[in-house]
């Protein structure tokens, strides 16, 4: 069973293509972190490279493969610090971009994600829809989940991981100013519905017009808010996370009168509807 550990939560504000600048930040956010017993230290999205290109074209020379010559930097950080993170980027595969999360540790890539559910916002226009589905990352800290800001608002994916085993589900988010609702409620929830630790990550700052609302999060797997940011300013957050409250689904409120288990109590042969194909699927 892992053992517990703190995650830090670090609510930047990325320049828009400057990844140089934006690495720098990152090594220092992590040293920072690390320094307060951080083990896992997690970035928005895009936070390599900002958000909100206006095409394809303007996106392109920015993106990277994974591993590349960013992840490969911040193995190095992680080997020399002992610790991993998650970055949030643009991965170039051949012809395709993807908006894209990679799990990071001392020995390179963990773990990547390419966003499923893409909004009509930022760079999510131009970009090509996720490929890998919902994966669950075996790591020295536990099963680790990534989505990307608006698949938080689709609770199929959240669950496919939860039910692969998920002990903590990462979010790195770009909230712009509209969405402050699902930075109050959702993360919370997912983490309740799923008995799961639910992290959201968002950005801070103001890209070509978009002022994006902060409000990172950590919630427990009783919905419980552990750490929550301010809506404007760069900081981190911390909380400790406890892999084994995430795997006993077996919540004991009154013994032999008030137990719920949120995953044996499941009716899977009622949900058909949820996997249905919509016309543009």
């Amino acid at each position: 069973m892992p053992e517990k550990f703190i995650l830090a939560g670090v609510q930047m504000d990325p320049t828009l293509m400057d990844k140089e600048a934006n690495l720098a930040g990152m090594i220092d956010s992590v040293e920072q972190a690390v320094a307060k017993q951080a083990r896992l230290v997690v970035f928005p999205e895009c936070a390599l490279t900002g958000y909100c290109f206006e095409n394809l074209q303007e996106a392109l020379p920015y993106a990277e493969t994974i591993p590349g010559p960013s992840t490969q930097l911040l193995a190095s950080v992680c080997r020399r610090t002992r610790t991993h993170l998650v970055l949030g980027m643009l991965e170039r595969d051949g012809d395709r971009c993807f908006n894209a999360a990679a799990l990071i540790g001392p020995e390179g890539v963990v773990g990547k994600y390419r966003k499923v559910h893409l909004p009509f916002l930022g760079v999510d226009r131009f970009v090509d829809s996720g490929d890998l589905g919902f994966a669950v990352h075996e790591s020295r800290l536990g099963r680790i989940g990534l989505n990307i800001c608006y698949d938080g608002s689709f609770p199929e994916s959240a669950r496919t991981m939860a039910l692969k085993g998920a002990d903590v589900i990462l979010l790195p988010t770009n909230w712009p100013k509209g969405a402050e609702q699902f930075a109050e409620f959702l993360v919370n929830a997912r983490g309740l519905e799923n008995h799961v630790f639910s992290v959201a990550v968002n950005r801070v700052g103001i890209e070509r017009g978009f002022r994006f609302i902060g409000r990172s999060r950590i919630a427990d797997p009783s919905g419980r808010t552990l750490a929550l940011a301010s809506p404007d300013e760069e900081e981190v957050i911390f909380a400790e996370i406890d892999p084994s409250a995430a795997r006993d689904k077996h919540i004991t409120r009154v013994p032999g009168k008030h137990e719920i288990n949120r995953f044996k109590d499941r009716r899977p042969r009622y949900y058909g509807k949820i996997v249905e194909a919509s016309n543009s699927d």
